[in-house]
């Protein structure tokens, strides 16, 4: 093994590349899919005739598909039926639909837990009911599902990793090249690897907490 090559600036300078790339990646689809799936959870929530329905058809197919096989899709299958994306937002593109998929069960089981009270008790004074899901059951359902968006959202930086196999140059994509340059330095890229996957998680793990309430 070759730890201290492993160190040397030109392959931190590429792991940062590649570190930035995954950051800005799960940014940008964190909230996309915290948009997403809280307009579709809150569509299954209301139980609006047939588009409920089909809105929850549609996320239990997304939901039972492997997020793999969602980004050959993107980058492969789009382009066919005339939608072409670059890898970055391919990648994005995958990530959002199947994170808000998930999100949006997470959104409405937590509206649902939500005593039916505190909806009547809202419209008793007066606010709309979109106003009453606004004000009220959307910030008490947080309380529950904030664990669980978490957790979600947790697996998504892991899952950036999954968008190396169409070239993404994200972190795990940079370090297999290093790696493949040099097979004495694969053990210190998995540990490098495992530092930065760990303490962005660690990190959003610190925040979920300062953000209970």
């Amino acid at each position: 093994m070759d730890f201290l090559g492993a160190f040397q600036w030109a392959n931190l300078s590429f792991l940062w590349q590649g570190l930035r790339v995954t950051l800005q990646v799960t940014v940008i689809t964190i909230l996309l899919s915290l948009l997403f799936g809280t307009l579709l959870g809150i569509i299954r929530y209301l139980k609006i005739a047939f588009l409920s329905k089909g809105v929850g058809f549609v996320i239990d197919i997304i939901r039972n598909l492997p997020l793999l096989l969602i980004i050959f899709f993107t980058y492969f299958a789009l382009p066919q039926m005339g939608l072409r994306l670059n890898i970055f937002w391919s990648a994005i593109a995958a990530m959002t639909v199947f994170e808000s998929a998930m999100i949006s069960e997470i959104i409405r089981g937590g509206m649902e837990a939500v005593d039916k009270g505190q909806t009547e008790a809202a419209l008793s004074t007066g606010l709309t009911y979109p106003q009453a899901i606004g004000y009220v059951i959307l910030p008490q359902a947080i309380r529950s599902m904030l664990s669980a968006l978490v957790s979600q959202l947790i697996a998504l930086i892991k899952d950036t990793s999954l968008a190396t196999i169409i070239s993404l140059p994200e972190l795990t994509h940079n370090a297999r090249i290093i790696y493949g340059q040099n097979t004495n330095q694969v053990i210190p890229m998995f540990v490098i690897m495992a530092a930065c996957y760990w303490g962005i998680c660690f990190l959003l793990s610190v925040l979920s907490k300062q953000l209970k309430f």
